[in-house]
């Protein structure tokens, strides 16, 4: 009977552990995957030009960090929390060789260091771009540009605004470009 109470309590603790790691970590939007076309228009709006460093919050299966590194020449970092999404991320990174100019850091976007950016590229949902904005504003140097796809940065004037009516599948975007 003391083993089984000693193995129930390690397992409480396990799951009580997991569930308090969860939370640490909020889901700022869901995975929804920006079209190719909308992403080169994104890298092109923000003006990511070779070797500059560019931060993809919330990378997904990290078709914006791919671009960035493979057309732009970019440095380029994704930030993605969903073990699964980090996993194909950084596969398809390695199979097309990109090791030197893309990586994918699995973590929270909230608890990283955007100092070095030379562009953010953000697709998150508004209440998240609320909570991601201080942060920025905090660490990014001045000339840093943040490009927000869809949903604007509140408190920010957008330096300039592109609307790409159809992006091929059918649905219509708006792309915000902001400068520190």
């Amino acid at each position: 009977m003391m083993r089984r109470t000693v193995v129930l309590t390690l397992t409480a603790a396990c799951v009580l552990g997991v569930a308090q790691q969860a939370k640490e970590v909020e889901k700022l939007a869901p995975y929804y995957p920006t079209p190719e076309t909308i992403v080169e228009k994104m890298l092109k709006l923000g003006e990511l030009k070779a070797d500059e460093k560019t931060f993809d919050l919330g990378s997904g299966d990290g078709r914006i960090v791919i671009m960035a590194a493979q057309k732009f020449r970019a440095i380029a970092t994704g930030v993605e929390f969903d073990a699964d999404l980090w996993k194909q991320s950084t596969d398809r990174i390695k199979s097309l060789g990109l090791e030197k100019r893309a990586r994918i850091i699995q973590g929270d976007i909230m608890k990283q260091d955007y100092a070095a950016a030379d562009l953010i590229t953000v697709y998150l949902l508004p209440a998240s771009n609320d909570k991601v904005r201080p942060l920025l504003e905090k660490q990014l140097k001045k000339g840093t540009r943040i490009v927000a796809h869809d949903f604007e940065m509140s408190g920010w004037t957008a330096e300039k605004t592109e609307q790409v009516d159809d992006d091929g599948e059918g649905r219509s975007h708006t792309l915000y470009l902001y400068r520190r």
